[in-house]
């Protein structure tokens, strides 16, 4: 083993950053948001699909989701797969297209979401911590094996929190926008 690439620590509590922000996007704010419908699942021809693969969806309104489902023979299942995500969304056929008013939320329910919030972004902060203690792991496996020099692993050891400290910062910047979002009226 060489010297340990701190990129590939790097990368990976990116990847956390990434994961949380994927997350918030499921989260139902006031505003309609294409990333709402990302957990629906559609029985299409047999088997389970995501809705985005049976049907074309936009926002043509801050409070409206429209789905265009291009099978027409599947917009009864559309329809019944979002019923059923358990999101609270009630959506109008029109045809092909349904309708999918996003109603406000209520104080008590933009709460709670933003505690769900707060618990997503203190699993990516773990999520990073035990990056952190992976690369130092290494590092201290490396200076064991004589492939680095103890000030090598002190220093790399270093950048290393600089990494974690980054991510931990996004991460909760991250949460504050969300947050803002969750709450305004």
């Amino acid at each position: 083993m060489a010297q340990p690439d701190l990129k590939t620590y790097r990368d990976r509590m990116e990847k956390a950053v990434v994961a949380l922000k994927e997350e918030f996007a499921g989260l139902r704010t006031g505003r309609a948001n294409v990333g709402l419908l990302d957990p629906v699942q559609v029985q299409a021809y047999g088997s389970t699909s995501p809705l985005n693969a049976v049907a074309a969806i936009s926002v043509p309104e801050p409070r409206m989701i429209s789905v265009n489902v291009w099978d027409k023979t599947m917009v009864a299942a559309v329809e019944k797969a979002i019923r059923s995500a358990s999101l609270g969304l009630n959506p109008i056929v029109d045809g092909q297209t349904l309708r999918i008013p996003v109603p406000p939320l209520t104080e008590e329910r933009r709460k709670e979401l933003a505690k769900l919030a707060g618990k997503y972004s203190e699993q990516q902060k773990i999520s990073v911590r035990n990056v952190r203690r992976d690369a130092n792991d290494d590092l201290k496996k490396a200076e064991k094996a004589g492939e680095i020099s103890q000030d090598d692993q002190k220093r790399l050891e270093t950048e290393v929190q600089k990494d974690t400290d980054a991510a931990i910062k996004r991460i909760d910047e991250a949460l504050r926008v969300k947050e803002v979002e969750i709450m305004q009226v």
